[in-house]
């Protein structure tokens, strides 16, 4: 039988389908050894991790509640890396029992494991093994705070209340201010670049900004070198143009409200971009890149009718035109040609540039020799007024920067036009019986606004209302005596605040912490305890609900869990060894919001009045180790639910966190009508 000629041979098909599947496979391994290294390179030139292009160093965005895990040399074997699903309720996480792996000069080797795992603070364990008697840093910083807390809270009490109502911090008289300013470079660089905007901005201001940016010069980043055989010399030449808040809290860096980041060279796709972001509370948002291609004209894509990004001349990208059919087709039809015109990136090392930075109604926008290159939509947590300074730093030269359409009074300097003095919003007195509920809030001394819209909002539930749940705000000291006159007064008003008498600092949030356990379990007698901030919103019948599902004979520990989560070694925000000596650290729950039940906060008291106790800068690390330890001698169940927000809202949520007093008032306002949906606006 003669075969068919259009049939194709088994034997060739076969052998076909082996080649592909081969080659495929050696693909995949490809893929799987070299890939962490281009993550590597990314990391370490991404506009996201914000490479710092000043001191030749690597700067993540990293916060104390979520530590990135390192791409290369994994400490762990991948079996260790469990995932976490949603609503995980399980006993505690375990550690992994081998041997760490440290990499030092010498290779890789392993870690010789503490012989005293807890002590009063990590530096006191590191004082034993090397028989030293010097102060770590987090107690210097702690003796340092309650001697100035305490001698502000005498002045505190010697303070007149006159003193108080005559002060314009309280007695709602708007600040004026003017309506333009201007500074030359030598005055903008004496004053470390820095530029006072006494009451913000509004919609129609406009910062006009005239430099020139430096030529490019190498920097050495060692990250790289790993990965190019020794080779890690970058060039480098950007700068940053930043609309900063007020610092709240000694030690914490003010907000960035906008963060504009034009990279003529050294980003990690070696070409010029224009990179956009926010910085709140010490953690970074998502980047809006601009690499030269345009953005999307969708409705929902533009900002005030202008796209996010616009087009420029790339040398990789070749423009998409017409054939000459399709030309002569559509001239014949009688359709018109619209003329598209491409310029060249907007900053040239060695040329002055004008920069103008508009604020619109949805958006800001970043005009470059009067012509439109970027736009950046207005983020959520801060509103125009909060931009009282303007920052520039990095590779360029000042000649004068003007700001104009200034407004001429601030609507929350005064706390008196923000906290409302009414009778409903008074705590109730503590209850002589036992509650399911307490919940300490987090506050820094000047938060007046967003206390007053937790009072407005979530404080008003039925639970809290009928005192089954029972709520306090924990406050240390401000350096101004004025502001903290102003808070006792608050305090003594509406009778949800405690205050602690040491000086605030970002570092020693943890005694807060240790403050919330103490009043949970001796100035009420609380099932449970859960720690938030003043920017968290909390849904408390849904947390009750959560916590209803638990066995009440049970220990718990309750949030949005992190497991292995590691220090970071390098950077700004560098945890060292003498602070963290362990590789990891224990599993623990995201700051903003999480719960214990009252026999672990009642440990933590007890341990801490014996000077047992561990401390560590980060809060809620700190509660994680000491979980882990009391887990040691009783099982606790730890539950983990990505509805305790660590960025943002997400639909029915539990908590949600970087809410700002108007989405505040939004989210009550949606669940009173029974909607858990978030508010995604300023």
């Amino acid at each position: 039988m003669k075969r068919v000629k259009c049939e194709i041979p088994t034997g060739r098909r076969f052998k076909l389908s082996h080649f592909l599947l081969g080659l495929g496979g050696l693909y995949l391994i490809f893929i799987a050894f070299k890939f962490p290294y281009f993550l590597e390179i990314a990391a370490v030139l991404s506009g996201e991790d914000s490479y710092d292009g000043w001191n030749g160093k690597v700067v993540g965005d990293v916060n104390d509640g979520d530590l990135s895990k390192p791409l290369v040399n994994s400490v762990y074997k991948d079996m260790f890396h469990r995932k976490l699903e949603d609503e995980l309720t399980q006993d505690a996480p375990m550690r992994p029992t081998e041997e760490p792996l440290e990499e030092g000069r010498d290779g890789v080797q392993p870690i010789k494991p503490l012989k005293h795992l807890y002590g009063r603070i990590t530096g006191e364990v590191m004082r034993r093994m090397n028989k030293t008697s010097e102060l770590s840093v987090l107690e210097r910083m702690a003796d340092e705070a309650w001697t100035l807390g305490l001698k502000a809270w005498e002045e505190v009490d010697e303070f007149d209340g006159k003193e108080i109502g005559q002060s314009s911090l309280f007695d709602g008289k708007p600040e004026s201010c003017p309506s333009w300013l201007s500074v030359n470079g030598e005055d903008l660089a004496s004053g470390d670049r820095l530029m006072f905007l006494p009451c913000g901005l509004k919609a129609g201001s406009s910062i006009t900004v005239v430099g020139t940016p430096r030529y490019a010069h190498q920097e050495y980043v060692p990250q790289l070198a790993k990965t190019r055989g020794g080779n890690g010399l970058v060039m480098v030449s950007q700068f940053m143009v930043e609309l900063q808040g007020l610092q709240s809290v000694d030690g914490e860096a003010p907000p960035k409200i906008l963060h504009l980041n034009p990279r003529l060279k050294g980003d990690w796709s070696r070409k010029p971009v224009i990179e956009h972001n926010t910085c709140y509370r010490m953690h970074w948002g998502t980047a809006q890149r601009c690499d030269g291609l345009p953005s999307k004209d969708d409705e929902d894509m533009l900002v005030d009718g202008y796209r996010r990004c616009e087009k420029w001349i790339r040398n990789d990208v070749v423009d998409s035109k017409e054939s000459k059919t399709t030309s002569w087709f559509g001239r014949f039809i009688g359709r018109a040609q619209k003329p598209e015109v491409t310029w060249p990136f907007p900053f040239a090392e060695g040329r002055l540039f004008i920069l103008t930075l508009r604020a619109g109604v949805d958006g800001y926008h970043i005009i470059v020799g009067g012509r439109h290159v970027t736009s950046f939509a207005y983020r959520t947590g801060f509103s125009l007024e909060d931009a009282t300074g303007l920052a520039i730093k990095g590779d360029v030269d000042i000649h004068s920067v003007y700001a104009t359409s200034l407004p001429t009074s601030h609507p929350s300097f005064s706390p008196q036009r923000v906290l409302e003095m009414s009778p409903k919003w008074k705590a109730s007195p503590l209850p002589k019986r036992s509650i399911r509920l307490f919940i300490g809030i987090l506050s820094a001394t000047n938060h007046f606004a967003e206390r007053m819209a937790v009072r407005q909002t979530w404080m008003q539930s039925s639970a809290i209302k009928s005192l089954d749940v029972v709520v306090r705000f924990f406050v240390a000291l401000n350096p101004r005596k004025e502001v903290n006159g102003v808070l006792k007064k608050e305090a003594a008003y509406f009778g949800d605040i405690v205050i602690l008498p040491f000086m605030d600092r970002y570092e020693l949030v943890v005694l807060k912490t240790i403050a919330i356990c103490e009043f949970g379990v001796q100035n009420v007698t609380a099932a449970y305890i859960m720690k938030c901030d003043d920017d968290t919103f909390v849904r408390v019948d849904s947390v009750l609900k959560q916590i209803d599902r638990i066995s009440p004979k049970r220990s718990l520990y309750m949030g949005n869990l992190n497991l292995l989560h590691r220090p970071l070694r390098n950077g700004k925000w560098a945890v060292t060894y003498e602070e963290w000596p362990e590789e990891v650290y224990p599993p623990y729950a995201n700051g903003p919001g999480y719960i214990i039940s009252s026999d672990i906060a009642k440990f933590i008291v007890s341990q801490h009045a014996d000077q047992k106790l561990r401390l560590f800068k980060m809060e809620d690390v700190s509660m994680g180790m000491w979980v882990e330890q009391f887990n040691q001698s009783t099982t606790v169940q730890y539950s983990h639910s990505w509805k305790f927000c660590q960025y943002g809202c997400m639909v029915d949520y539990y908590t949600a966190h970087y809410q700002s007093p108007r989405q505040m008032i939004c989210l009550w306002d949606k669940l009173s009508r029974g909607q858990a949906r978030c508010c995604n606006f300023r």
